[in-house]
């Protein structure tokens, strides 16, 4: 088993599909109608499940955003997120009751259970396209954020009896959003003020502290009636952009276990399928899907963007990448565990859409960047940077990774113009180190260790990180950081 998810990742990150798709077939071949003959329809099991590697999933993901790429999107992400999620819903369902037959709730369910855009399917296949970095920021921040109102909306639409009115929903979806938000930016900022001035006894207990003030993070969102969900995404972003110590090794652990949620929950949601019941519903989920692909989801995109006047050329990009993955199907079981009537067509719909569309999605999506020209491949790569306080003797020691396309490359030394108190103490090359000299050229691929004291450890940081932007007259062209002495 393990052996066939590691070749699942593979196979996953060379075609460019999302790895929802293989395992959720790993989950199919080994269910009632497969191979393994195992028999799973446990809804509520699955639910839970789905929901606790949801937040890992979230977690992961809010650890590897850069805040300097969602911040000048945050103001179009919120309202893709709000705004847009209603007009996909209204539209969706629309079209499932009067083009597929649908009861209007079973209709309303679908559109607000579709109307999210899944967070694992858009971290691994964007990561993976060089896109401008306004795109990127919208896309992340919205699939962040859209979980949250698009859950109450399930949860409202598949309770037994009338649902609430539409002015009770906005105030209920603004309420919890509200707490949600307060909380996961509290606990955030306070995890992240306590890691940096708390040193632990292990390295290996950082990561351990990370997930856990992120798990936090989405318990105290959920019990103060908020959205724990972005809650959890918030004190996520928070923690991965504060300079924590061993910053690389926390989101390295992050990314493992958003890896085994990303598994464990797929095939789990395989195993709940019945694959012989899917082809009554295929046909319908076909149709769903196209209303949704084409009419739902760019209306949507271009009505929330047009107060930010985003070209059509991105806003086109933002609409076919609105991928679909684990979140709508987990959302799906929400009306079985309620017991709505038809809650098992609502998931056949449900799961026919997600597979075939991300199908057609996610390989195209890097074509349809290229013939968009929003490829921005060229953009000087940003520095890794991983660093490992010294507290007994009041410095930092930073390891420093030099990609292909940095502007760091034939830079000497001396012209790096450290602030005093930082230096470049050795340089790994090939596999061999060395010491370097003030007129040592610096390659792609180098690694270097540069040792700070306390109080010119983020003013090093941030000026080694201009240079690799702006190479060696980083500071005196804009491109930030200091000029040195």
């Amino acid at each position: 088993m393990l052996l066939v998810a590691v070749a699942a990742v593979r196979i996953s990150s060379r075609s460019g599909l999302p790895s929802l798709l293989l395992y959720l077939g790993i989950g199919i071949a080994i269910g009632q109608d497969g191979i393994g003959n195992v028999h799973f329809d446990n809804a509520e099991l699955t639910q839970v499940i789905g929901y606790a590697a949801l937040v890992v999933i979230l977690a992961e993901g809010g650890l590897g955003t850069k805040w300097k790429e969602i911040k000048p999107a945050l103001p179009s992400a919120a309202v893709l997120s709000t705004v847009g999620v209603a007009v996909s819903v209204g539209v969706t369902a629309t079209a499932a009751h009067y083009w597929v037959g649908l009861e209007w709730r079973q209709a309303l369910i679908i559109g607000a259970v579709v109307s999210s855009t899944d967070a694992a399917a858009v971290f691994s296949v964007l990561r993976k396209v060089p896109l401008p970095s306004r795109v990127t920021g919208t896309l992340e921040a919205e699939s962040g954020f859209n979980d949250a109102p698009v859950v109450i909306l399930v949860v409202a639409f598949s309770t037994v009896g009338p649902v609430d009115s539409w002015y009770m929903l906005l105030g209920t979806i603004a309420m919890e959003l509200a707490i949600g938000a307060a909380i996961g930016l509290a606990i955030g900022f306070l995890g992240s003020f306590g890691l940096r001035h708390v040193a632990l006894p292990a390295s290996g207990l950082y990561p351990i502290a990370v997930m856990a003030i992120a798990v936090v993070a989405y318990a105290a969102g959920a019990m103060a009636h908020g959205s724990g969900f972005l809650a959890v995404y918030l004190a996520s972003v928070m923690l991965g952009n504060a300079k924590l110590p061993h910053a690389p090794a926390n989101r390295g652990f992050a990314e493992g276990l958003g890896w085994i949620a990303q598994i464990g929950m797929f095939v789990l949601l395989g195993l709940l399928v019945t694959p012989h019941e899917l082809l009554d519903d295929f046909w319908p989920a076909v149709m769903v899907g196209l209303v949704l692909t084409v009419v739902a989801r760019p209306l949507s995109v271009s009505l929330s963007l047009l107060p930010f006047r985003i070209p059509w050329q991105e806003q086109a990009l933002m609409s076919w990448a609105g991928l679909r993955g684990a979140v709508p199907i987990i959302l799906a079981t929400i009306p079985m565990v309620s017991g709505i009537e038809g809650s098992e067509k609502i998931f056949n719909i449900v799961f026919v859409l997600v597979v075939v569309y991300t199908l057609v999605q996610g390989p195209t999506l890097p074509w349809l960047a290229r013939a968009l020209r929003l490829g921005d491949s060229a953009e000087a790569a940003d520095l890794g940077v991983e660093s490992a306080p010294l507290e007994r003797l009041r410095g930092h020691l930073l390891s420093v990774a030099i990609p292909e396309a940095s502007k760091m490359h034939g830079v000497e030394v001396a012209e790096l113009r450290l602030p005093p108190g930082a230096a470049v103490t050795l340089v790994v090359r090939e596999g061999q180190s060395f010491v370097p000299s003030p007129t040592t050229a610096l390659r792609r691929g180098d690694e270097l260790l540069v040792v700070a004291t306390d109080p010119v450890r983020d003013a090093a940081e941030r000026r080694l990180r201009a240079v690799g932007q702006g190479g060696k007259l980083a500071g005196w062209l804009g491109t930030g950081g200091n000029r040195g002495g």
